[in-house]
């Protein structure tokens, strides 16, 4: 047991600086407006860990990437909307762990096109919780910066505009991956 909890801490530290690398990197991602936003395959680390060990453990290894984030140069207008897009916000990726005990149990069975259906769900499900927490900062706090649109509108293009291409990315990756290497998701 105290084994399983040093592996789980050491891999959350480790696939929390992997993502973040992923994020920083300039040849892996994206940079599409000045106050943040990017298309990386910076959730994919995070994902990993939630379909290794479930929605604490994509939790965690999230809300540590959402550290990294916020002491590397944040963009911050206030103290609630740097609580929402950087600690809830990259929290909730490891919601995807909802599907961890699927993915595995057909993982183990060789259902691969099951595992993949999950990966799917699950990845999606991540994203679209990171997104709604930056949506929703994003029409509090940035309001200002939506000129004639709706604020709502606004927030829906900025946020999506670069959410949707990450999650994409990162189905595709992880999809990939785990058909080359299944045993990607089993711990010792």
């Amino acid at each position: 047991m105290q084994q399983q909890r040093v592996l789980f801490l050491v891999e959350a530290a480790i696939f929390s600086a992997v993502a973040f690398l992923l994020d920083i990197l300039p040849f892996l991602s994206l940079k599409l407006w000045f106050q943040g936003g990017s298309i990386s395959f910076a959730m994919i680390p995070v994902f990993l860990m939630a379909f290794r060990w479930g929605i604490s453990g994509g939790m965690i290894t999230g809300l540590l990437f959402g550290f990294y984030q916020f002491f590397a140069g944040a963009f911050i207008v206030h103290p609630v909307q740097a609580f929402l897009d950087y600690i809830v916000a990259f929290a909730l990726i490891g919601v995807a762990g909802i599907v961890a005990s699927k993915i595995k149990k057909n993982s183990r069975n060789n259902h691969l096109k099951h595992v993949l259906i999950y990966v799917i769900v699950g990845t999606f499900v991540g994203s679209t919780l990171r997104f709604l927490a930056h949506f929703v900062a994003g029409m509090v706090f940035f309001a200002s910066l939506a000129e004639d649109q709706p604020v709502w509108l606004y927030s829906l293009l900025y946020n999506g505009g670069y959410m949707l291409p990450s999650f994409i990315a990162s189905a595709v990756v992880i999809s990939l991956l785990l058909w080359k290497r299944p045993k990607l998701l089993l711990r010792l």
